[in-house]
């Protein structure tokens, strides 16, 4: 603990600390995946995805309504294409070279080296892979070693238990609940508030690589061993 001269405590020293920079990568290369920039190229395997009955489910915590036809999801998929913040990636299955769902990071305070990990839509397909999770970890490897931010956010509607799931099995921690934080969709969102620091990440990563091991896989891509963070 450091302490001012009034002798009254005080946060830790941060000492010559610099603006990060934002997130300007078009591909990062994982085992199984690649995350590329989000781009028209990814527009008709996202749509096959995202627009079929069997994907409504998980449209329900996302700030979007379903697309119903093709016209509508270009609009949809156009405005995140262009966007910076929330700068948004493709999910590439490097087996089949196919696009099964999207990410973003958001609300970039590059001051603060501050940064959110949102927008996350898989396809059903994508869903207990062993890409779903290298996915998050090479996003948080970009995050923390790449760029040099500090806190890495997960934020999801309260009553979104799966989103609340996944966090914490990725290593995120639960720092409390905004109540009334949002209103969308005609209703009230409490939002569950989770982040990792630099310092966990570190710690993280270790087991991150050890899972993610070809050996921690059988035949049919059941993991051996589960994801302990």
């Amino acid at each position: 603990m450091e302490y001012n001269e009034f002798n009254q405590p005080i946060g830790e020293s941060v000492i010559a600390f610099k603006q990060r920079s934002l997130p300007k990568v078009r591909a990062l290369e994982g085992q199984y995946c690649r995350l590329e920039k989000l781009d028209y190229c990814h527009q008709k395997d996202l749509f096959n995805y995202f627009c079929d009955k069997a994907d409504a489910p998980n449209w329900t915590y996302l700030p979007d309504e379903q697309p119903q036809n093709f016209q509508s999801f270009m609009s949809y998929i156009e405005e995140k294409i262009n966007s910076t913040d929330p700068y948004f990636f493709a999910i590439i299955d490097k087996e089949t070279s196919e696009a099964v769902g999207i990410l973003a990071l958001l609300r970039i305070d590059s001051d603060n080296a501050s940064i959110e990990v949102g927008h996350v839509h898989y396809a059903n397909v994508l869903k207990h892979t062993r890409i779903a999770t290298e996915v998050q970890f090479v996003l948080a490897k970009y995050v923390f070693e790449t760029l040099g931010y500090r806190r890495y956010e997960w934020k999801c509607d309260a009553l979104n238990e799966p989103s609340i799931k996944a966090a914490k099995r990725l290593g995120f921690k639960f720092e409390g609940i905004f109540r009334n934080h949002k209103v969308y969709k005609n209703r009230n969102r409490d939002t569950y508030w989770l982040a990792m620091i630099d310092k966990d990440w570190y710690i993280n990563k270790l087991e991150f690589e050890n899972w993610l091991e070809a050996r921690n896989f059988d035949e049919a891509g059941n993991q051996v061993r589960p994801l302990k963070i």
